[in-house]
Order: C-alpha cells, then sequence, then structure tokens
C-alpha cells in the first residue's frame, strides 16, 4: 500500500495531523503524527530507530501517538498524544544538521506538538532540536536529572509493578520474586536497580551485551537472550524495549503470571490481551504503568513542584488498582478497561485536520 494513502491503514485513527520528514542534506527521514490535542498540546517523545522502511516507522509513530492520548488521559494529564520516529541507527547515522532539520519540521507544523526524548535520542539531542523550535521538552536548565524523563517512567513501572504483584499474589513484597525485564536501556536498567534494591532476582536480555554487562554487574543479573527471555520462568515478564514483544509467535509462551512492561505497544494486537487473560496472566497496560515520562515533563513544562509530581507518580498505583478491580468484575481484559477509561477522559474523537505526507 502507498504511504501516501496513510488514512486507509489499519493504525490509523483520525489523528490530526501526519507529516513526513525529510530532508536530503542531512540524511533525516522520518515521520510526526500527532493523534489528538482535545485535552491539550500534543506531547510525545521521538524515536530513532533502524525500521526497515518507511512503512514500519509509519505504522509505528501511529500506534505510538495514539497511545500517548490514552496515555495522557489516563493520567489525568491537561494534553494530548503525538509522536514522531526517525530512521536510522542512533548510534552512527545521527547528526546535528539531523536534529536541526527534525526541529524544523516540528516548528512547522499546523497543530501543536511538543517533542520528547525516547528511545534513540536524549537530552542532547532536544537541546540541538531547541534551537530551531520552542516546541521541546525535557530542556529545562536545572531541572531533576537535567530534563531526562527516564527516571520518571522508572520509578513509574517500580510503583506499578508491586500494584500488579499486590493484585496477584496478595503483597507487594519484591523480595525473591523472579522479573524478567527485556531492554535494559535507559528506562529498564533504572528499573532493574530499583528491583534489585527491593530484593527481586532479575534476568535480562538486551540488543546491546554491554547493557546486559552492566545489569549481571551492578545487579547481579542473569542474562538471557533476546530470543527467550519471554518463556524464562519467572513471576513478572517486564518488556522495555521496543512494541510487539507479545505477538502471535510468543503469547502462548509467556510462563509468568504477571505482564508489566515500559515498551509501547507491548500487545501487537488486542486479541493478545485476551489470550493472557484466559490463560491467567495479568497484563497491565503498558500506557497505564509507564505514564512516568510524560507525568515528569508535564511538570517540568508547568514548572510544578517535586513533591506533587511524586504524588503523581504514586497516583499510577491507584490507577492500576481501579483497572485491576473493574476487569475483575466485568470479566474483560485490562486493556480494553484501560482504553474506555482514557476515552472517557479525552472525549470524543475529533475527525482533526489530516496534512497530508
Amino acid at each position: 500500500m502507498s504511504i501516501m494513502n496513510y488514512t486507509s491503514l489499519p493504525d490509523f485513527d483520525h489523528h490530526e495531523e501526519v507529516v513526513r520528514c525529510v530532508d536530503e542534506g542531512s540524511g533525516l527521514r522520518g515521520f510526526i503524527a500527532v493523534h489528538n490535542t482535545n485535552r491539550g498540546p500534543a506531547l510525545g517523545g521521538c524515536r530513532m530507530w533502524t525500521y526497515g522502511d518507511e512503512a514500519a516507522a509509519l505504522a509505528d509513530v501511529l500506534r505510538l501517538s495514539r497511545g500517548q492520548t490514552y496515555k495522557a488521559a489516563l493520567a489525568n494529564l491537561d494534553i494530548g498524544g503525538g509522536k514522531s520516529v526517525i530512521i536510522g541507527d542512533p548510534r552512527s547515522d545521527k547528526s546535528r544538521d539531523l536534529l536541526l532539520a527534525m526541529g524544523d519540521y516540528v516548528n512547522n507544523l499546523n497543530v501543536s506538538y511538543i517533542i520528547a526524548e525516547d528511545s534513540g535520542t536524549g537530552v542532547a539531542d532536544m537541546r540541538v532540536m531547541n534551537e530551531r523550535t520552542q516546541w521541546v521538552a525535557g530542556v529545562v536548565e536545572g531541572s531533576e536529572h537535567g530534563g531526562d524523563p527516564s527516571p520518571s517512567t522508572a520509578y513509574g513501572m517500580f510503583v506499578g509493578i508491586k500494584a500488579a504483584v499486590r493484585h496477584r499474589f496478595g503483597s507487594d513484597n519484591l523480595a525473591g520474586m523472579r522479573i524478567a525485564i527485556q531492554g535494559v536501556g535507559n528506562v529498564g536498567y533504572r528499573l532493574g536497580a530499583l528491583l534489585y534494591e527491593a530484593g527481586a532476582s532479575l534476568y535480562v536480555a538486551d540488543v546491546f551485551a554491554d547493557n546486559c554487562e552492566c545489569a549481571v554487574r551492578e545487579f547481579d543479573a542473569r542474562v538471557v537472550s533476546v530470543e527467550e527471555i519471554h518463556r524464562t520462568e519467572v513471576d513478572v515478564y517486564s518488556p522495555c524495549a521496543l512494541g510487539g514483544a507479545i505477538n502471535d509467535r510468543t503469547v502462548m509462551q509467556i510462563k509468568a503470571a504477571v505482564v508489566a512492561g515500559a515498551a509501547n505497544n507491548q500487545l501487537s494486537s488486542p486479541l493478545h490481551g485476551n489470550r493472557l487473560q484466559k490463560r491467567g496472566i495479568l497484563c497491565v497496560p503498558d500506557y497505564a504503568i509507564n505514564a512516568g515520562g510524560i507525568i515528569d515533563i508535564a511538570y517540568e513544562r508547568a514548572g510544578g513542584d517535586q513533591e506533587g509530581k511524586r504524588r503523581h507518580l504514586d497516583s499510577i498505583s491507584d490507577t492500576l488498582a481501579e483497572l485491576f478491580r473493574r476487569a475483575d468484575e466485568s470479566g474483560r481484559s485490562t486493556a480494553r478497561v484501560a482504553d474506555e477509561l482514557a476515552e472517557e477522559r479525552f472525549q470524543k474523537r475529533s475527525e482533526g485536520r489530516h496534512h497530508q505526507i
């Protein structure tokens, strides 16, 4: 299917604006997608990854931006959902000119989109983009962690995993719990530190061997291959890399009692959530548990205090408890219940504005 016909793609969901970003001089190729701004300007990170082709990148940005809308609404933030992706290897293809070109695209959008860091980009990259646009988050001088939201994402994940373990096992004591982390980058590594301090036994996998080596050295973790981590005999499986970890191949192989990860769009299809539910596996909706980063950025931009931010992060536990209760009472999947609650909060989806790519 032609990329130009993006409105007919299965992942298109009344997005307000979708822009193809190309700059021949710097080698920039990517997309920006703004899903919904009913609650406020769209906020979402910029992911840089070695996508197989533009179609794969477009599908990812459409799904990710929609997820941001639901994440912000469920976290009770007055912001909407957007996302951007850059095609390329963040370790070798990134350049100052490429980042400046991306900043220009953000600045010229017809709707408000606030760009932030994500997988493959960092605070330094946002500072470069900020030279071309004011619509950048994570660059406020003197902010906690230097503007990096990943510590808050990891903390929110920790709070959420404790809530899930409490619901599934009757106690949130993580001592002795076996937890498998797929992806020990910025978020996964920090999550590992919190879990290790709480007494959990960790299993880790990552496409970059040096990340695993750090986890072994710091957390006494056991390394498992990326292909096998999902079927490790553990209590909690935590996908913290890219989306689609739970798919037709893996869904029936998962042996954990709880699935709770920081990766966006962990389920390749809602049907996989139903399958996990039928197997008695508690699947925590990704955008409900990984909202710590967007909460951090929202507080940073609004000048909120650290105590208020911490309370908001801790409230992830209460949100999950409510989702688990509703799911148990209705017999529906946690994913479906989370979607319904988020949709109530960002109201009826508008048809929006479509910018042809």
